[in-house]
């Protein structure tokens, strides 16, 4: 008895293989034998050709048919092999003399005639051939699920989350507690409409997620169909995209058909600036199938009844791209923004990803939050996968303290380039020019406490780091704050300057980074002097809304800003001499070094 039965996929699985085996053995065999005809070889030749080798005693056999005349030559001498000929009678077929001249040149003979097909078997041979491929066409076709196959090219191909499907709840969620709390009134409009109509409410029919990738919009989503209870319909929107003008609208057809068979229903469609971008902004021609997937999403939002309970949900982190008839009220009556989590959101989503990783007892996560501003859910998820790696990497039984921060610098600055060889004057090159941007950073107010130092390069580019760590997070910076980022970032090439007397190339980043700084100083923040307060930075790709001569003051003050901030840097540089290099040669000894190495060599 078999205790395992072959299931359906396998049966399938091994009449493929068969088919599979059948159609290789026909083509070995077709192979084989075109290969066995090439490898005779045959001379062609003309009717008058034939004659005259005829005439001339050089045809040795001759086999005579209705279309053509085959036998063999005669050879040339008695080592050389005999070769076939061929020879087509097309127009030569009632030639009297044949006869005539194979009885007399052929020896012994050697003659014969090739009787003619007759009418039924030469249309029998076509016919039989024609019903042999039209029998493989429908075998391979059922063998790939019917004629619906075909037709299920133009239907929507959603992954659905059933009744049986694990479920994802709010709990599951953390770091966006406002969101969460407005999601929660669709899903009661979901579990009880009633409620909402009694008073004469409408129930949204779409609901838009903005945010920054990584964010959780596509948890959010799951979250809200996981608390309602109710089938959930996810696509991408490049799943309605494809080749063939109107595959993309009837794709939306087919689910919205399904999502209302199933009401009270969720559909979820993310990254929805596949189909929704606004019409005619990148010219015709090869839009037309976009624009018709969106012009059948607008109809079906239309027209579907949601009252029946069927809510639509769509993610994008470019909702400037979006078609204002997409956005406008009664087809996405909400946008909710899903921003970067918040200090307190950042430690929440570390708690919920920690929780099946055993953490060491000292390890504080709220610090671990603090040292990761700008982090999205997803970043922190990589960062406790990290940590965790490098624990067992380690042979630990715990992650602790050491291993968040190596899994921090890790996710921003790459992994170690321990085996990177650097000559000694570039190691101390190198020193200096992180001990600039610590001792800079240290003695100005406003700027983020520096956590650690390093000259062990990382990742591509980076040979050394200055690691800052925020001790809350800032959504306002005054001028003074501004001003002093600058003088960090120069605090390195200015140090190279005045410790080894030139500056180098490796300095590409920090004055890019300070460029853009005293850029938007002038251009977006109004924090010229000169200039006033006004914002002379277009949004988006428009043009430039001043003149040459205002754009000269622009690039003065842009240099003023940080002219001053080299003029600032450089006299605590050289005012603190002493203290950059014995931070440099400190560097060059143990080539890291921490917040309490920084305070004991620094003072407080």
């Amino acid at each position: 008895m078999n205790r395992f039965p072959l299931s359906h996929h396998t049966r399938r699985g091994r009449r493929n293989l068969t088919l599979l085996a059948t159609v290789v053995a026909l083509g070995l065999a077709a192979t084989f034998g075109l290969l066995v005809y090439l490898d005779d070889p045959v001379q062609d030749l003309s009717y008058g050709q034939f004659r005259r080798k005829l005439a001339e005693g050089g045809v040795s056999s001759a086999r005579v048919g209705p279309a053509a005349i085959q036998g063999l030559l005669a050879p040339a001498s008695p080592e050389a092999a005999a070769v076939s000929y061929r020879v087509s009678r097309l127009g030569m077929e009632h030639d009297e003399d044949l006869i005539r001249l194979l009885e007399a040149h052929v020896p012994n003979g050697d003659y014969d005639a090739e009787p003619a097909p007759s009418p039924v078997w030469t249309m029998a041979v076509p016919t039989v051939m024609f019903l042999m491929m039209v029998a493989v066409l429908a075998l391979v076709v059922a063998r790939s699920g019917g004629m619906g196959s075909a037709l299920a090219f133009s239907k929507s191909r959603p992954r659905v989350y059933g009744a049986d499907e694990p479920r994802v709840t709010f709990e599951s969620v953390a770091g966006h507690d406002e969101v969460v709390a407005e999601l929660r009134e669709v899903v009661d409009f979901l579990r009880t409409p009633g409620k909402f109509q009694s008073l004469g409410g409408r129930i949204p029919k779409g609901v838009l997620l903005v945010g920054a990738p990584g964010t959780g919009k596509t948890l959010l989503a799951r979250a809200v169909a996981g608390e309602a209870g109710v089938p959930f319909f996810s696509l991408s929107g490049s799943d309605f995209v494809e080749l063939f003008v109107g595959v993309g609208a009837a794709r939306v057809r087919s689910l919205f058909a399904r999502a209302q068979a199933k009401a009270p229903s969720l559909i979820f469609i993310d990254e929805l600036d596949a189909i929704g971008k606004a019409r005619g902004a990148g010219g015709s021609g090869g839009h037309d199938e976009r624009d018709q997937t969106l012009n059948q999403l607008l109809v079906e939002m239309d027209g579907f009844d949601a009252d029946r309970g069927v809510i639509l949900l769509a993610a994008t982190n470019r909702p400037e791209t979006l078609d204002p008839a997409l956005v406008r009220p009664g087809r996405f009556d909400r946008q909710v923004v899903v921003d970067r989590p918040d200090l307190v959101g950042r430690e929440q989503i570390l708690k919920v990803h920690s929780r099946v990783v055993p953490l060491a007892d000292d390890l504080s996560l709220r610090q671990i939050a603090a040292m990761t501003p700008g982090f999205v859910g997803a970043d922190l998820a990589n960062l406790v996968n990290e940590a965790a790696l490098l624990a067992a990497r380690r042979g630990k039984d715990h992650v602790g303290q050491p291993e968040f921060e190596d899994g921090i610098e890790r996710l921003i600055a790459g992994p170690e380039k321990r085996q990177r060889l650097l000559r000694p004057d570039e190691k101390q090159r190198i020193a200096y020019h992180e001990a600039g941007h610590a001792l800079v950073a240290r003695s100005l107010p406003q700027t983020d406490p520096v956590h650690k130092v390093s000259i062990v390069g990382r990742g591509a580019a980076a040979l050394g780091y200055t690691l800052y760590r925020p001790e809350d997070d800032r959504f306002l910076h005054t001028r003074t704050a501004l001003e002093h980022a600058v003088c960090c970032l120069l605090g390195g090439t200015l140090a190279e300057e005045i410790a080894l007397g030139e500056a180098s190339d490796g300095c590409t980043s920090d004055l890019s980074r300070a460029t853009e700084i005293a850029s938007r100083m002038v251009l977006d923040f109004g924090m010229s002097p000169v200039l006033g307060r006004l914002r002379y930075s277009g949004d988006g790709d428009a043009a430039r809304g001043y003149s040459e001569r205002t754009a000269r003051e622009i690039d003065l003050e842009v240099r003023r800003i940080v002219g001053e901030a080299m003029t600032k840097a450089r006299a605590i540089l050289e005012d603190r001499r002493e203290a950059l290099d014995r931070l440099a040669d400190r560097l060059i000894e143990r080539e890291t070094l921490n917040a309490a190495d920084l305070d004991e060599l620094l003072g407080r």
